[in-house]
């Protein structure tokens, strides 16, 4: 049981390193480039959208939100792209490079609790 949840842990980092090198690749058509850029900057980002000490909805965005929409990015990406950017993805783990950190997906998780406070207060006010 733990040797599948481990192989399934380390194909889910892979498909988010392949999502972000298909960011990158000119034959990605744009609806799957930008749910992937999105995917790729709340994956990589140093800043939870729903923070890990909530019990159990902290880990909710990790276990079911990111798969599922890893799942959907992939679905929307040519079977040709897919297999060049899943084999520069394995590249990258194979030569152990380090954790990719992209702050403007923490941006757009700030600016996501920014927007929800002010529509909150806005509610709240009105």
């Amino acid at each position: 049981m733990m040797g599948r949840l481990r192989q399934w842990a380390r194909q889910l980092k892979r498909d988010g390193l392949t999502l972000w090198f298909a960011v990158r690749h000119p034959g990605t058509p744009w609806p799957a480039k930008a749910l992937a850029a999105l995917v790729v900057a709340y994956a990589f980002s140093p800043i939870d959208l729903i923070p890990d000490f909530i019990p159990v909805l902290g880990l909710l965005d990790e276990m079911l939100l990111l798969p599922a929409f890893i799942w959907l990015a992939l679905r929307l990406t040519p079977a040709p792209v897919l297999a060049e950017c899943r084999a520069q993805a394995q590249a990258w783990m194979d030569a152990a490079r380090g954790r990719i950190t992209h702050w403007w997906g923490a941006a757009l998780v700030v600016a996501v609790w920014l927007a929800a406070a002010a529509g909150l207060w806005w509610w709240w006010r009105g």
